[in-house]
């Protein structure tokens, strides 16, 4: 083969990238069209490309996995926890924290005993259990929203916070079990729990602390250009996740914890702050899919086809619903909310991440599991995922409105900045019947104009509010809290 020189090196390997990228976010329509999560398309992409597919890329490269794994799960988790309201924390973040702790514990044993029973040893069972043991919110939420079907609040909620803080569980077992494999009896159950306490311990409190610095800092910001202000938000991610590790904490719980502090109050351009960091939480879901997809080898796939379609169906069917059920039941959760809950533990990009950790550590087995870990995902993502709208349906969870997406408009002024938002018009609010001209709204504030089941209503003297409407209020940024006070949240996606 020609050895290319550069640029033409160069060139190729990012018009190969770009390639990979557009047939990906292509393939997405008909992923949706078809009902089949987005996460298997980007998958099966990748296999194409790799070693062994039509693409022909050799990529056998663990340690840039990881790498790019570690930025990538950065840039997911601080999206997720950047657009988690207070309000779920408030309403869920018990069970949930339940969730992703006991429940991640519990699912990586009931997942070791089954690859157990499958013919796994105990250490190499227990490690694939970890593994797989942590839940992705937004190939649910993707499905769902491909669908058209819209979830109950508390439901949606639940499902969030736990994939948001669920990930730090699942890598520190997934370390210690790893050492404990590579040395067996190097980690006691009891060594491991002070580990774990300690790790989230450090993770959530330098989580805070750099968002909660963060906030302080970006509301006297008052940068040149809006671009910026993401870059900033992006040093916070950067920061929350190596500063703990440094200190033996759990960085990914601290990028988390620090999204969710820098979110809960006001941010300048913070609709604009909030896309960015979609877009790359969706750029780097794909990125993980797609390197996956060239990692695996189609040849060595049908040694451990057979294990693989059996640990992921148990971890379907029996692992993740019975824990769910134990973990709900203190907090008295209605059966259709538990069985919902259990049924649709989607596996995301984070399994692939942790897979390649006794890979690089040279663990005696380590690439045979990272194969069944491909078939985990694979199997994990189709059978809940294709099923995810039905299900809804059936257990009737449906939201009773659809969620309208975020409307925020952020515009400086020589009086500072403004906000344009849309706000739900509950018929429990004081606002709910009165006339746009009566309303006690803060100086500088007013309603702009009125959505009414898709009707755009001028905002006149006279003109009233009715329940079921979104109202688009123009406000100082500094009179957020009064506007909230009279129309409660803002809508949120």
């Amino acid at each position: 083969m020609m050895q290319l020189t550069e640029p033409f090196a160069s060139a190729l390997i990012v018009a190969g990238f770009g390639l990979l990228l557009v047939l990906a976010v292509t393939f997405s329509r008909t992923s949706a069209r078809l009902g089949v999560p987005l996460a298997i398309g980007f998958l099966l992409i990748g296999v194409l490309a790799g070693s062994e597919g039509i693409g022909q890329i050799p990529f056998e490269d663990y340690h840039l996995t990881f790498q790019i794994g570690v930025a990538a799960l950065v840039l997911i988790l601080f999206d997720g926890g950047l657009n988690t309201p207070a309000a779920a924390l408030r309403e869920t973040g018990a069970p949930a924290a339940v969730l992703a702790t006991v429940g991640v514990a519990l699912t990586a044993i009931a997942t070791g005993a089954a690859a157990h029973a499958f013919g796994f040893g105990w250490p190499l069972g227990l490690l694939l259990g970890a593994i797989v043991s942590s839940t992705d919110a937004a190939a649910v939420f993707s499905t769902l929203a491909a669908s058209g079907t819209h979830l109950k609040r508390r439901v949606a909620h639940l499902l969030e916070v736990e994939s948001g803080l669920n990930d730090p569980m699942a890598v520190i077992l997934t370390t210690a079990l790893t050492a404990n494999l590579l040395h067996p009896g190097s980690e006691s159950p009891g060594g491991m729990l002070v580990m774990v306490v300690a790790e989230l311990a450090i993770g959530g409190a330098c989580g805070y602390a750099i968002g909660a610095l963060g906030r302080w800092r970006m509301s006297r910001l008052r940068l040149p250009v809006p671009g910026l202000y993401p870059a900033f938000t992006l040093g916070v991610a950067c920061l929350a996740y190596g500063i703990p590790t440094l200190l033996h904490g759990s960085g990914f719980l601290s990028v988390y914890v620090a999204a969710v502090t820098l979110g809960s109050g006001p941010i300048p351009y913070a609709a604009g702050v909030r896309r960015v960091h979609d877009a790359l939480g969706w750029l780097s879901q794909i990125l993980m899919f797609l390197l996956l997809g060239m990692l695996v080898f189609p040849s060595r796939l049908f040694a451990v086809a057979g294990v693989g379609f059996a640990v992921a169906l148990a971890l379907a069917f029996v692992a993740r619903p019975l824990v769910v059920a134990l973990c709900l039941l203190p907090f008295r959760f209605p059966r259709d909310e538990t069985l919902y809950v259990g049924w649709v533990g989607l596996r995301g990009a984070v399994p692939i991440v942790l897979a390649t950790i006794p890979v690089l550590a040279g663990a005696p087995g380590a690439r045979g599991l990272f194969d069944v870990v491909f078939f985990v995902v694979l199997v994990g993502s189709i059978l809940p995922g294709a099923t995810v709208p039905w299900v809804t349906r059936k257990l009737k969870l449906q939201a009773s409105r659809a969620a309208t997406p975020t409307t925020m408009v952020a515009m400086e002024t020589p009086k500072g900045l403004m906000e344009l938002q849309s706000f739900f018009i509950e018929a429990e609010l004081a606002v709910a019947g009165a006339s746009v001209d009566s309303l006690p709204l803060p100086s500088g504030a007013a309603v702009t104009m009125i959505d009414r089941a898709g009707t755009m209503i001028p905002s006149l003297p006279g003109t009233v509010l009715e329940p079921g409407d979104h109202a688009y209020i123009l406000y100082p940024r500094e009179a957020e809290a009064e506007i909230k006070l009279l129309f409660g949240p803002p809508d949120f996606h």
